[in-house]
């Protein structure tokens, strides 16, 4: 079996996503740190592979990268049991898919990386307002739909919930708080409970080991 290379900023929730399920449909990996701190994601090198200068990006075979983290989720997914074969089901995983992208991390993600990641919560005080609205009302729809559902698609475990738990199990290092997110609370625990489930810190402490 080849192993496929990540390119992954390790504090990323995107890049977790992707870590979290090559983990659970054992698929073994290997990763190369990108520090876009330091501006590695901005390198000429780095740039040839992905123009848009961002992490993940996966390495499969034939020399082939495939970028954005619901893609590459879509990739690794098919024909497995993270991605519903029925037609519909597929379509609903796109669905919450796009949500994530556009209702969701953008302010989700975006505090977190402001407040925890570059520890400059006074400098952007007032934009933090409006991520924080818009945020909350991103978790208040996931807290709807989970009220009637364990997972978001079909009842089943899929690539949708991974995506929507990569920045919602962290969200208070955005300054967000969960606990009147009774639903929201209990699925984070659905998902730490799937079979060969690890946390964004499992690799996270090793980068920080190497900064």
């Amino acid at each position: 079996m080849e192993t496929l290379r990540l390119y992954d900023f390790l504090p990323s929730g995107n890049g977790y996503k992707i870590r979290l399920l090559l983990t659970q449909i054992s698929m073994p990996f290997e990763i190369i740190e990108v520090n876009i701190l330091k501006g590695e994601s901005r390198t000429s090198d780095f740039l040839s592979i992905n123009p848009n200068g961002k992490i993940p990006v996966l390495e499969i075979a034939g020399g082939k990268y495939l970028a954005e983290s619901n893609a590459i989720l879509m990739y690794l997914s098919e024909g497995t049991e993270f991605l519903p074969y029925d037609h519909f089901l597929k379509a609903q995983v796109l669905q919450w898919l796009f949500f994530e992208q556009y209702s969701h991390e953008p302010f989700i993600a975006t505090s977190r990386y402001w407040i925890s990641i570059l520890g400059k919560t006074d400098e952007y005080k007032e934009k933090l307002q409006e991520k924080h609205q818009r945020g909350y009302e991103a978790l208040q729809v996931m807290e709807n739909h989970l009220t009637k559902n364990n997972f978001f698609v079909g009842e089943s475990y899929t690539i949708a919930d991974i995506a929507l738990f990569a920045y919602t199990h962290v969200a208070d290092e955005g300054g967000f708080d969960l606990s009147k997110f009774k639903a929201i609370k209990a699925w984070i625990e659905r998902i730490k409970a799937q079979p060969r489930f690890i946390g964004i810190g499992n690799v996270e402490e090793e980068w920080e080991k190497k900064s």
